[in-house]
């Protein structure tokens, strides 16, 4: 039973019913080492691709966008079996490579006592296997949301009205921590809070601004920060 009506909570004070999370750049520091792998895949593809550069062409794109990007680089057509490998080798680098987001684990443990879950734009046997090697399945149970269970991914706000009615809670009763534009347009759709978080290893210089300009209420650069707004909005 989600006890989201609390009278801790206050008399008037808005009320939370969840957090919750994007998870790759959120809770796993994933974007850099995801695209480290796809840098060096489009390198070997003959088109030498640096990280940085990887960030800028594909990071938060439609992955349909990236190929046709990623072809008009090489100048050729890709595989039919490029996107398989690419996931296979990005999953064997998370396996040896993975880390939590510095105080996400913290963060989690902090607010076990409000009901939480993880929507995201990856495929859900992704979101396990990085559950796993961080050992926090625990932390999340069967509240693990993929974009692959709703019709339209982020900046829509399919996944999170999902989320949120699979937790039993208001929209507006939500606060979402994400770390991109598009995430933070898909919870600001649905009529949630969005905090932009810019502490991850791929985040670079001025990505705030686009979380701002996207419509985030609060951008944090640690989880520290996350938490002293958290504390704010939660009343506790």
């Amino acid at each position: 039973m989600l006890d989201h009506e609390r009278s801790s909570f206050g008399a008037g004070n808005k009320i939370v019913g969840a957090i919750i999370f994007d998870f790759d750049g959120v809770i796993a520091d994933s974007e850099a080492i995801a695209n480290t792998v796809l840098a060096e895949t489009v390198t070997d593809f003959g088109h030498s691709t640096t990280l940085d550069q990887a960030l800028t062409r594909y990071s938060g794109r439609r992955w349909d966008d990236a190929l046709t990007e990623i072809e008009s680089a090489i100048g050729k057509p890709l595989p039919g079996n490029f996107s398989g490998d690419l996931k296979r080798a990005t999953l064997e680098r998370f396996r040896t490579d993975l880390k939590e987001v510095s105080g996400a684990r913290d963060f989690i443990k902090r607010f076990s006592h409000i009901p939480r879950c993880i929507a995201s734009s990856s495929s859900l046997d992704r979101l396990q296997l990085c559950l796993s090697v961080l050992a926090l399945e625990a932390e999340f149970g069967n509240h693990v949301y993929s974009a692959d269970m709703v019709a339209r991914g982020k900046p829509h706000p399919d996944i999170f009205l999902f989320a949120a009615d699979k937790l039993g809670v208001r929209p507006d009763q939500c606060l979402v921590i994400e770390d991109s534009a598009g995430g933070i347009r898909a919870a600001v759709a649905a009529g949630m809070t969005a905090v932009g978080l810019c502490a991850a290893s791929h985040i670079r210089e001025g990505h705030h601004l686009k979380l701002r300009d996207a419509g985030a209420v609060h951008l944090a650069h640690s989880w520290s920060d996350v938490e002293h707004f958290a504390q704010q909005f939660l009343q506790c």
